[in-house]
């Protein structure tokens, strides 16, 4: 017997229930359509909705919060950046290049449906282990669709991060952040106003390809045998169209042609029509007919629910539209008056303006209205794994520590991150540092924006709420690295099956700890992303809260000294002593990865911060790298591998010191001649900092625990991504051959 077919669309028999009390009637098979890809997990957030709120989302420089396309924050000079960052997960293990390209095609237009200018793009990416063939294969897909999409429309990759663990096989995480700028006078909204005005549809024409996308997609788990079955739910993207839609639309804004705009990303026309008119607490009829479609006899349903690329709805009033045309026709975009505003909150979808009505729904029932679900919540009862505290030392802590290196310059080294020549700090540093020049005129405001996207897992798993402070922390401390006070943050919540307990336990923990270190560091949460039912063979995936952060620099008078050596520096470790083997990647890989982390000292934290973001400033350093996954020992390996110059470390107790995890901990490389104001600076703002050694030679050698030749600490760097990943094409199948 086939199953009703609210069930065939993912909604439950409550949901249905509800909908026909909203309708005051049953809801024919399109409107049901409508509802079960606005109902999704993907666009209604309803099981996260209710912890969300809990973020602090406001401070005087938030222009725009949560809820639209992309928060917005006043950066000065009549400047604002827009940022926000998404998720493209499920597509993407389905098919990875389209997966990626598409997600960073939905990720620019989120920016400039807010009337910004893209300027740059970070791409947080995890995947299953290197071991795996499929999951090269999923990496190899996913960069390649990064670059190919971002490159060709023209918009710089300029870092992100790359991770390979076992808790994302088969259920990757691609997550894409996208940075814009505008004059503030441009900033425009995605609501529709005017009674009378026109919907138009900019761009693409409307295909099958991504019927239901990804909220379909992103509200299932993976079964190792549905992957054929879903490939057509994947979207197809089209770079070069995508550029032509900024340019057009960036030119209507401009011209002030436009009322309101957005984008079509998930649940396509349906989302797009219904949250503009929601918005604006007027209703719209569209007609199905006028959208242009790239296949023969596509259903009403599957034209409101496609999720083709590269499209955008504006609202224009009738008198702008033969101008609106001219300009679309300038930049060979296609253009198609596709609804009008009407009074009423009702959205209508009619066959022909004058014909048959085939939906009727109230516009606001399908976006505010979405359910709100408190799911059961109940802490995990078993042990993660034994901790790393508990283990003996190691036998030869010079080979874990080149276990434990990876250079992820391989990954980066496919994307162009000079577009626009306003990368001062590129891809593989702390955070990236980008000149502020004036949207509008190119002006160099002398000042810079820094950006930065951190997540773990690890500490995520051992304690969600103190593991998602701790990535708050590191994301803060990063931007002090390269001299960037913090302004807001965005988030992409990235966890396993909703419908478990022991999820939305992790998630509402993860919520509590991103909302106290958020507070605590003055940084609002402006937007973000959740994505639910990362799940791969029933398991779900470790936590994975990532962290975007935005920031500024007051002062870009030098590029940032970075993760730098020079020869005959010495080497101070600034911050408290307080870390533990708990959660980190030493313990991960002897098979231990439980245990207790420390907590954030907020107080001290900030000053931490704060000085070593004014000893940059100063140019009082001439290298910083602040110390997470790996410890000290990570961080000086990679410090040592990119200068080219070795270090020589008298005081270390033991491998716990060497391979310990902790915040608020920063390695700065000092000239002796400027070592006593250094210190004296460090000493004034109250910060712990003790003496380590020096920048010399070509070993590394840490005293009494090991010594090793650079050349073979670079070769462990540098050679594990590059030679598991091969030449970064898709052409290797997924069973390796």
């Amino acid at each position: 017997m086939s199953q009703p077919l609210h069930r065939a669309l993912g909604l439950t028999d409550d949901e249905a229930g509800r909908i026909e009390e909203i309708l005051e009637r049953p809801a024919n098979p399109l409107e049901l359509a409508m509802y079960s890809v606005m109902w999704s997990e993907h666009c209604s957030y309803k099981s996260s909705r209710i912890h969300l709120k809990r973020l602090p989302t406001e401070a005087p420089w938030v222009l725009v919060g949560p809820g639209e396309n992309a928060g917005v924050v006043d950066v000065g000079d009549g400047i604002a950046a827009a940022i926000r960052i998404e998720s493209h997960n499920h597509p993407s293990a389905i098919e990875p290049y389209q997966g990626a390209a598409t997600g960073v095609g939905g990720i620019l237009r989120d920016i400039f449906t807010m009337g910004a200018r893209p300027i740059a793009l970070m791409d947080p990416l995890r995947f299953g282990p290197l071991d795996d063939p499929r999951s090269r294969w999923i990496a190899e897909g996913v960069v390649a669709g990064v670059s190919g999409y971002g490159n060709a429309v023209g918009v710089p990759t300029v870092g992100g991060e790359v991770v390979f663990d076992e808790t994302y096989r088969g259920n990757p995480l691609v997550n894409v952040l996208c940075l814009g700028l505008l004059p503030t006078e441009r900033l425009v909204l995605g609501q529709a106003s005017g009674i009378g005005n026109l919907a138009v549809l900019l761009g693409s024409s409307t295909g099958r390809d991504g019927i239901g996308g990804v909220s379909v997609l992103a509200s299932a788990g993976f079964s190792d045998a549905d992957d054929g079955d879903k490939r057509p739910s994947v979207q197809v993207g089209d770079p070069f169209e995508e550029k032509r839609l900024i340019e057009a639309c960036l030119q209507l804004l401009d011209e002030g042609l436009v009322v309101g705009i957005q984008d079509l990303g998930g649940a396509g026309l349906t989302c797009a029509t219904s949250e503009t008119a929601s918005r604006g607490g007027v209703g719209m009829d569209v007609d199905v007919s006028a959208v242009p479609r790239r296949e023969p006899e596509m259903e009403p349903h599957e034209v409101m629910t496609s999720e083709s690329q590269e499209r955008m709805l504006a609202i224009v009033e009738p008198e702008g539209m033969e101008r609106v045309l001219a300009i679309c026709e300038r930049w060979e975009v296609r253009a198609a008056v596709i609804g009008r505003v009407t009074e009423g909150g009702s959205l209508r979808i009619l066959d022909g303006f004058d014909g048959e009505v085939l939906a009727d729904v109230p516009a606001a029932s399908l976006d505010d209205e979405a359910p709100l679900y408190d799911r059961p919540r109940e802490e995990p009862l078993h042990p993660l794994g034994p901790s790393a505290d508990d283990l003996e030392p190691p036998v030869d802590p010079g080979e874990d520590l080149l276990g434990l290196l990876t250079d992820p310059s391989w990954v980066y080294s496919q994307y162009d991150h000079q577009l626009f020549l306003n990368t001062v700090v590129g891809p593989g540093d702390d955070a990236t540092v980008l000149r502020l020049k004036h949207p509008t005129t190119g002006h160099d405001t002398g000042r810079g924006l820094a950006l930065t996207t951190d997540g773990n897992h690890r500490w995520c798993a051992v304690d969600p709420r103190r593991g998602t402070a701790l990535v708050v922390a590191e994301a803060v401390l990063n931007l002090a690295c390269v001299g960037a006070r913090p302004l807001a943050v965005v988030n992409c919540l990235n966890f396993g099956n909703p419908e478990h307990p022991e999820v939305m336990w992790q998630l509402s923990e993860a919520v509590d700890g991103m909302s106290e270190a958020c507070t605590a560091f003055g940084t609002p949460v402006i937007g973000g992303n959740v994505s639910l039912y990362n799940e791969s063979a029933g398991s779900d995936i470790a936590p994975t809260p990532v962290i975007g952060l935005l920031g500024l620099v007051d002062r870009l008078v030098s590029r940032p000294p970075g993760a730098h050596l020079v020869e005959g520096n010495r080497l101070l470790l600034l911050g408290p002593a307080e870390i533990g083997l708990g959660g980190s990647l030493w313990g991960a890989s002897r098979g231990a990865p439980g245990g207790e982390m420390p907590s954030v000292d907020t107080a001290m934290h900030t000053s931490v911060s704060d000085l070593v973001r004014e000893l940059v400033l100063d140019g009082m350093v001439e290298g910083v790298h602040d110390l997470s996954a790996g410890g000290l020992g990570v961080a000086l390996a990679e410090m040592a591998t990119r200068s080219g110059v070795g270090v020589h470390v008298a005081r270390v107790a033991g491998h716990r010191e060497l391979f310990g995890e902790g915040p608020s901990r920063v390695v700065v490389s000092v000239d002796p001649e400027v070592l006593t104001e250094v210190m004296d600076r460090v000493e004034a703002a109250a910060v712990p900092a003790s003496r380590i050694g020096m920048a010399i030679g070509d070993r590394m050698i840490v005293k009494d625990l090991m010594d090793l030749s650079l050349v073979e600490v670079s070769a462990a760097f540098t050679s594990r991504l590059p030679e598991a990943l091969g030449s970064g094409t898709t052409n290797r199948q997924p069973d390796g051959r």
